[in-house]
């Protein structure tokens, strides 16, 4: 399990924790002096307090904690953060109000989670063609709905 050198910024900035025991994704908290609000289609960087040394060769994912999302319309606006292993500035949640109506978010309420996970680094070569599959250029729903 790789450790994770977290830096406060902010006294008031509260470390990331898992929910459970076998939890992928760790909670990330606002830090705000006021209760936030949303309205709707509206996006706002919500502050953690937070720097990290993610270990190289990780990268930290920033996903939408389920409940926020699906009950409440609020989820991060890129879908899926990414916090690279060099990164060392304040971590910020892009935080959207998806939903039709005004939201809000309360001082140190839990806002996304953070999945530390190891990636491959690709090396790109460019190519006159490419091999052959039964899919090919196939596109979106080629391969059927069952």
């Amino acid at each position: 399990m790789p450790k994770i050198a977290v830096k406060k910024l902010h006294e008031n900035a509260t470390m990331p924790t898992y929910g459970s025991e076998y939890a992928a994704g760790a909670d990330l908290y606002a830090l705000c002096d006021e209760e936030l609000v949303f309205a709707p289609g509206e996006t706002k960087l919500v502050r953690t307090g937070l720097a990290m040394e993610i270990p190289e060769g990780y990268a930290g994912l920033i996903y939408a904690r389920s409940g926020l999302a699906s009950k409440r319309g609020l989820a991060p606006a890129n879908k899926v953060g990414v916090v690279d292993s060099d990164y060392r500035g304040e971590i910020m949640v892009a935080l959207h109000n998806h939903s039709p109506i005004e939201q809000r978010v309360a001082v140190g309420e839990r806002i996304a989670q953070l999945v530390v996970a190891p990636f491959l680094k690709a090396e790109f070569e460019e190519r006159e063609a490419l091999s052959n599959t039964v899919r090919g250029v196939g596109g979106f729903g080629s391969t059927g709905t069952k």
